[in-house]
């Protein structure tokens, strides 16, 4: 079991930045991969970044690379989004999840931290 926890969500300009923490419970955080997705008002939620268990493999979708990075601290159980130059359409609910590997599965999800970007 693991329980996830974002924060670091906030109001910021265009052009700004913010870093996301989601903070984990549970004896197996470091041997899963985790991903941030995000859902913005009337769409569905979507993949914004995932790293695997060590750290050293990361993916991002399209539309946030070059500007966000994600990480992680095992030592801490926590996991990071990084967003630099952020824009109005990156405005959303942002979720942090704990991936099933041997199921191909997001198992576990926090409950999400706002971020809005005004223009």
């Amino acid at each position: 079991q693991v329980q996830l926890v974002e924060s670091g969500g906030g109001l910021v300009q265009a052009g700004g930045s913010l870093k996301l923490s989601c903070a984990a419970s549970g004896r197996t955080f470091s041997s899963k991969s985790m991903g941030w997705f995000r859902q913005a008002p009337e769409k569905e939620r979507e993949f914004v970044a995932s790293i695997n268990w060590s750290g050293d493999a990361t993916s991002y979708t399209t539309p946030v690379r070059g500007r966000f990075t994600i990480s992680r601290d095992n030592a801490k159980k926590t996991v990071y989004l990084q967003m630099n130059s952020l824009k109005p359409e990156d405005t959303a609910v942002y979720y942090c999840a704990a991936r099933n590997d041997l199921k191909d599965v997001y198992e576990y999800w926090g409950q999400g931290t706002q971020v809005t970007v005004s223009s």
